[in-house]
């Protein structure tokens, strides 16, 4: 996978969280002023710190934000005196807040994913192995034993990527010449050139050897 698909890909993930945090935090301080200034006028009307039934009704009655009423608390805060403290849960919280901003970019985080595992599927579906020698569809690349790029000729690297096409890795000097010199009337000699001075070459970088086959064909081979 490239590495601008990562970047992306944690970039809308930053992003969404930022924004979904966003949104919690300025409703949490909604909420947290609500439910302050209700806890303020339903102890000014009762005149006393003592909660009560009633007092959890007025205090219900003056919470402007409908949706806090019923799930908005009063506690004890033994910290102040045993004075009564509004709370509400995170979840009722979360629930208020406006997510369609962050649940947008999740869901473009989602789809990017998605694109990324397909880009990913896609990429390791295009490269081949054999024998240590690694064939990068993708790239047009062959790589070693250590992920070093094995430089290649153009010829050298067509007749490669016919080795790694067949699925016996075997090819006749007839198909080899007609694919690679086909307008030439003999060219045994110059696959033979060809063959000999591509052989080091794989076998420096892989466990591969080129393999003749009764003088009628090749074969790429594990040693």
């Amino acid at each position: 996978m490239k590495q601008q698909y990562v970047i992306v890909l944690f970039a809308l993930i930053i992003t969404s969280s930022m924004v979904s945090f966003t949104s919690y935090r300025a409703t949490e301080r909604e909420v947290n002023e609500d439910m302050s200034q209700a806890l303020a006028l339903a102890l000014n009307k009762q005149q006393s710190d003592v909660i009560s039934a009633d007092t959890i009704q007025v205090f219900n009655r003056y919470l402007q934000i409908e949706a806090l009423r019923g799930n908005a608390l009063l506690a004890v805060d033994t910290r102040q005196g045993f004075r009564p403290r509004p709370q509400c849960s995170m979840a009722t919280i979360f629930a208020l807040s406006d997510q369609r901003p962050a649940m947008a970019l999740w869901m473009m985080t989602m789809l990017w994913s998605l694109y990324c595992l397909w880009q990913r599927r896609k990429q390791v579906s295009s490269i081949y192995g054999y024998g240590g020698l690694v064939y990068s569809e993708t790239d047009k690349r062959f790589f070693g034993l250590k992920g070093e790029h094995v430089k290649l000729t153009p010829m050298q690297q067509q007749l490669m990527e016919m080795f790694y096409t067949s699925p016996t890795h075997l090819l006749t000097k007839t198909e080899i010449c007609e694919a690679l010199w086909p307008k030439k009337e003999d060219a045994n000699e110059t696959l033979y050139t060809l063959i000999r001075r591509l052989k080091p070459i794989i076998e420096q970088h892989s466990n591969l050897k080129i393999a003749s086959d009764r003088g009628r064909a090749y074969e790429l081979k594990v040693k």
